[in-house]
């Protein structure tokens, strides 16, 4: 099973995703957690460019053309070969993220990021994709602070955050059979119980390995 989790900035995606491997680990499940853009040597050398705070000039058509380039890599060299040994894949973003930034956020013509898409993906999808939505970006973008370091992103205007809360939330409706919409401002708890119970269902009868 491939699982996706989406959401801007300080939605919470990586504590649930550690939540979730650690039940999942614990009921006798393998599990690979990973992230975008990142995962692999050659990916994690493009984030570097992407999130850089010094890259201030960088194109919008460049940006996508950089995610997309770590997403074949990712995808190839870690995603497939996973769920080909019957792991369940656990990423914090994929393909959602760049139509929701790139698309909504930036304005980029949705047909080119969907044909760009095509390509690097194969037109492979999650299976399930959570979507931790917050209605108010600027408390994710508060919740980072001191917790990590700024990246390109989070210099963006809090109108940009909006946008693309906007486009998942879009995105989301256009594919309820895969996406779940969850209240990011729900305590931690709350929100890791409705997780697994979703992922559990679809789990039944599915051999461990």
């Amino acid at each position: 099973m491939f699982i996706s989790f989406e959401g801007t900035e300080g939605a919470g995606k990586t504590t649930q995703i550690n939540y979730v491997a650690n039940e999942l680990t614990a009921l006798g499940y393998k599990v690979l957690k990973t992230y975008e853009p990142g995962g692999t040597s050659i990916s994690e050398a493009i984030r570097k460019i992407l999130l850089d705070t010094n890259n201030t000039l960088m194109e919008p058509i460049t940006e996508l053309l950089l995610y997309n380039a770590a997403r074949r890599q990712h995808l190839i060299e870690k995603i497939l070969p996973a769920i080909k040994d019957n792991i369940i894949v656990l990423t914090d973003r994929f393909s959602d993220s760049t139509l929701a930034y790139q698309g909504y956020g930036r304005g980029i013509d949705m047909e080119v990021i969907l044909e760009l898409d095509r390509i690097a993906t194969m037109g492979i999808r999650p299976d399930i994709t959570f979507l931790i939505d917050i209605e108010d970006p600027s408390i994710g973008l508060n919740r980072n602070i001191g917790i990590k370091k700024t990246d390109r992103f989070e210099l963006e205007e809090i109108e940009f955050h909006k946008k693309v809360r906007d486009g998942f939330r879009q995105i989301a409706a256009k594919e309820p059979e895969r996406f779940v919409i969850l209240d990011g401002n729900l305590p931690q708890e709350t929100l890791s119980k409705q997780i697994i119970t979703k992922i559990m269902i679809r789990l039944k009868g599915i051999d461990k390995g």
